[in-house]
């Protein structure tokens, strides 16, 4: 079945870096768009970023320039750098694989910005 396992969340400085993996599991991982998503205490799910099959990138505006996805198709993993981290950042942060008519989610990885 489908598995995707988010990693590398944790405590970190405001002006610290972080860098998110999700591995995938249970499905053709190259042939499928993949995004982060995060959601902040009292707030709904936002879109982070995203990368196509091609290795095409979308990133929510407030977020450009901060924060990288990337893919490794032979790890069967997505990566997300965050840097400059503001405490703004903190949430759980989710990816999702876009299929067929139906998308996969994670688990989550929590976030956490404070000094």
């Amino acid at each position: 079945q489908v598995q995707l396992v988010e990693s590398g969340g944790g405590l970190v400085q405001p002006g610290g870096s972080l860098r998110l993996s999700c591995a995938a599991s249970g499905f053709t991982f190259d042939m499928h768009p993949m995004s982060w998503y995060r959601q902040a205490p009292g707030k709904e799910r936002e879109f982070v970023a995203l990368i196509l099959t091609t290795g095409t990138t979308r990133y929510i505006d407030s977020l450009k320039g901060r924060f990288t996805i990337s893919r490794d198709n032979a790890k069967n993993t997505v990566y997300l750098q965050m840097n400059t981290l503001k405490p703004e950042d903190t949430a759980v942060y989710y990816c999702k694989a876009t299929g067929s008519g139906t998308d996969y989610w994670g688990q989550g990885t929590q976030v956490t910005v404070s000094s």
